[in-house]
C-alpha cells in the first residue's frame, strides 16, 4: 500500500482502510501481509496507523505493517515507553522498506495499491458487510437509490477501534462547534472509550463534557455495542432502521441482534457528522445543518498533560498458581468448568452426518451469535445453543432449520447436532467462500467441537477461524475443486481418510447419498507437523497439558 499526500478536510486514517476494504474485499488480503510505505505514512499518527492495522483483519490480512517513524516515537514516549522508542530508533533503518523497494515497489511486492491521502474522501461502508465502500458524495445518493432507511437512529463511536485520544479530541472539536451554534445530535449518540486510561484522560481534558453537551452518552470501557452488549430501547425486531458506527464489523444482527438493522461503518468524525444531521442522505461536509455549516476538525494527536494512568486495570497472576482452586457454583448458568476434548481417532471420521450445507456468507456471527448470548461466554454448554443458528441452510433457504436424519424432522441446528452427538455420530459442516469471517472466533470454533463436530469443508476460510478450528481439534478442509460444494445433498454420510493427514497431502472424502450412490471428493488442508499434533491430541490445550504433565 503506497500512501502519498496528506489527509485534509474530513478525511481520517479510518478512511484509508475503509477504502482499501472496498478495493480488496473481505477476502482479498487472505494469505497476505499488507505493508504500507510512501511519504504519506509519516503524516499519520501512531494511533491512526493502529486503526488501519486493526481493521486489516476485515480484509483477511495475516498482518499489517507500517514503517517506524517519529509519530510512533511520540506515542511511545507519551505512554511511558521511552525505552522501547530508544531501542527501536537504533535500528529504525530495519523497520521500514529498503530504499530499492521504495524506488521499485512492483519488483518486490505481489501487488501495489496507491492511495493519495490528499484526495481521499470520508468513506462509509455497508450495510451488512465491511467491504461495500462508498465515498460520502456517493453514499448519500446510494441511501435513496437502495431504499436504505435514511433516518439515523443511533450513532456510535469507540470500542476497540477509533477510541484513541486523537479520535475523541476530533469528535469533541466538532461537538464544541455544534454547541456554539446551538446544534444537538438528532440521533442517539453513544461513546465507548477504549480503555480507562483514555476515558479518564478525556474526562480530565474536558473532551467528554463537550460530547455530552450535544447529546452524547458515555458507555462502559468495553466491547459494548460492537458485539451487541447494549440494550436498544428505540427499536423492535422487524423494524427496518439504520445505525452508523466507527467499529470494524457490521454483519447482519451483530450490533443488536436485529436482522433489519442496516449498520454502516465510518470514521468517528463521519459518525458524529451524521448524528448531528440525523439523516444519511445529508452530506454534512457540504450541506448546512439548520443553517450551520460544520467545519472539519483538527484534533490533538496526544494529550499535552500526558495520559491519566489506570492503576487498577491490571492484576498480575500468581507467581505459582498450582495451589489455587477455582470455585464455580453448581447451579451457575454463566460459568462452567471446561473438560478436555477427547483425542481424535480414525474411527470418529467414518460415517459422519452432514449437519448443514451453509449457503453464502457465514461469518462467526452466523456461527456464534453475539448480543444476548454473550452472557454465556463462560458457559460452553449454554452458549453452544446458538451454534450456527444464523447460517442459511442451502436446502430450504432458512436459518436454524436443518433435517434431523434420525427422525426426519426439521429442527434447530444445535438440537440436531446434540441428537447426532447423543447417537454417537460425528457431523460435518459444508460451507461457501471466506467461511468464519469476523470476530468472536474462539467460540465459533469451540461450539462445533463441543457438540460433536468433526470437520468443516468449505470453498475458502477466513484465516483466523481456520486456525482456531485446528486449535480445538477440528478438521478444517477446502475443496480442491470449489464446484464440488454442489455435490453435497441433504442427508449425506461422509467419511474422511484422516490416517493420511500429513503436511501438503490431500485428503479424500467419500460421500454417500441417501439414494445409495457415492462420490469421492479431493480436499486440501494447511496443517503443518505441529498442528497435526494438536489434531491428534484432540486440541492444542490437550497437547500443552500432556507436555506439562510429562
Amino acid at each position: 500500500m503506497k500512501l502519498t499526500g496528506k489527509l485534509n478536510g474530513w478525511a481520517s486514517a479510518k478512511d484509508v482502510i475503509l477504502k482499501l476494504a472496498g478495493i480488496l474485499t473481505v477476502k482479498g488480503g487472505t494469505g497476505a501481509i499488507v505493508e504500507y510505505f510512501g511519504d504519506g505514512c509519516a503524516t499519520l499518527s501512531a494511533t491512526g496507523k493502529g486503526t488501519i492495522c486493526n481493521m486489516g483483519a476485515e480484509i483477511g490480512a495475516t498482518t499489517s505493517v507500517f514503517p517506524f517513524d517519529d509519530s510512533i516515537v511520540r506515542y511511545l514516549n507519551s505512554t511511558e515507553r521511552s525505552e522501547i522508542a530508544e531501542l527501536a530508533s537504533t535500528v529504525s533503518h530495519c523497520l521500514r522498506a529498503d530504499d530499492e523497494v521504495i524506488a521499485n515497489p512492483d519488483k518486490y511486492y505481489d501487488k501495489v495499491i496507491e492511495i493519495d491521502l490528499s484526495a481521499l474522501e470520508p468513506h462509509i461502508n455497508g450495510p451488512f458487510t465491511p467491504d461495500r465502500a462508498l465515498p460520502i458524495s456517493e453514499f448519500v445518493k446510494a441511501v435513496t437509490e437502495n431504499n436504505w432507511p435514511s433516518e439515523l437512529r443511533v450513532a456510535l463511536i469507540g470500542s476497540c477501534t477509533n477510541s484513541s485520544y486523537e479520535d475523541m479530541s476530533r469528535v469533541a472539536e466538532i461537538a464544541e462547534f455544534a454547541s456554539q451554534h446551538s446544534l444537538k445530535t438528532k440521533s442517539e449518540f453513544t461513546i465507548t472509550p477504549g480503555s480507562e486510561q483514555v476515558r479518564a484522560t478525556i474526562e480530565r481534558d474536558g473532551i467528554l463534557a463537550k460530547m455530552e453537551a450535544v447529546g452524547g452518552m458515555v458507555l462502559a470501557n468495553a466491547c459494548g455495542p460492537c458485539i451487541g452488549q447494549w440494550k436498544r430501547h428505540d427499536v423492535k425486531k422487524g423494524d427496518k432502521n439504520s445505525i452508523i458506527t466507527s467499529f470494524n464489523r457490521n454483519f447482519t444482527g451483530r450490533n443488536d441482534g436485529i436482522a433489519e438493522t442496516h449498520a454502516f461503518v465510518a470514521s468517528p468524525e463521519t459518525v458524529i457528522g451524521f448524528a448531528l444531521a440525523g439523516d444519511l442522505t445529508i452530506d454534512f461536509t457540504k450541506v448546512p445543518i439548520n443553517g450551520v455549516q460544520l467545519t472539519p476538525p483538527i484534533g490533538k494527536e496526544l494529550p499535552a498533560k500526558g495520559f491519566v494512568p489506570d492503576v487498577d486495570g491490571f492484576e498480575a497472576p500468581a507467581s505459582d498458581g498450582r495451589g489455587l482452586q477455582v470455585f464455580i457454583k453448581d447451579e451457575s448458568d454463566r460459568l462452567e468448568r471446561l473438560h478436555p476434548f477427547i483425542p481424535n481417532s480414525i474411527d470418529q471420521f467414518v460415517d459422519m452426518q452432514l449437519l448443514i450445507k451453509a449457503k453464502g456468507k457465514c461469518t462467526t456471527d452466523h456461527i456464534s451469535a453475539a448480543g444476548p448470548w454473550l452472557r454465556f461466554r463462560g458457559h460452553l454448554t449454554n452458549i453452544s445453543n446458538n451454534m450456527l443458528i444464523g447460517a442459511i441452510n442451502y436446502v430450504n433457504d432458512k436459518a436454524n432449520s436443518v433435517k434431523n436424519e434420525l427422525n426426519a424432522e426439521y429442527e434447530e441446528v444445535p438440537v440436531v447436532a446434540r441428537a447426532y452427538q447423543a447417537a454417537g455420530l460425528g457431523w460435518v459442516v459444508v460451507g461457501d467462500e471466506n467461511y468464519g469471517e469476523g470476530s468472536s472466533r474462539e467460540h465459533a470454533a469451540m461450539e462445533p467441537r463441543h457438540l460433536g463436530g468433526k470437520a468443516v469443508i468449505v470453498k475458502s476460510f477466513a484465516r483466523i477461524h481456520e486456525t482456531n478450528l485446528k486449535k480445538q481439534g477440528m478438521l478444517p478442509l477446502t475443496f480442491d475443486n470449489p464446484s464440488d460444494y454442489d455435490l453435497f445433498r441433504e442427508g449425506d454420510k461422509i467419511s474422511i481418510n484422516v490416517i493420511d493427514l500429513a503436511p501438503g497431502k490431500q485428503l479424500t472424502a467419500t460421500v454417500w447419498h441417501n439414494d445409495g450412490t457415492m462420490v469421492n471428493i479431493k480436499l486440501n488442508h494447511t496443517f503443518n507437523e505441529n498442528q497435526i499434533g494438536w489434531f491428534n491430541a484432540g486440541s492444542l490445550l490437550n497437547l500443552i497439558a500432556a507436555r506439562n504433565n510429562q
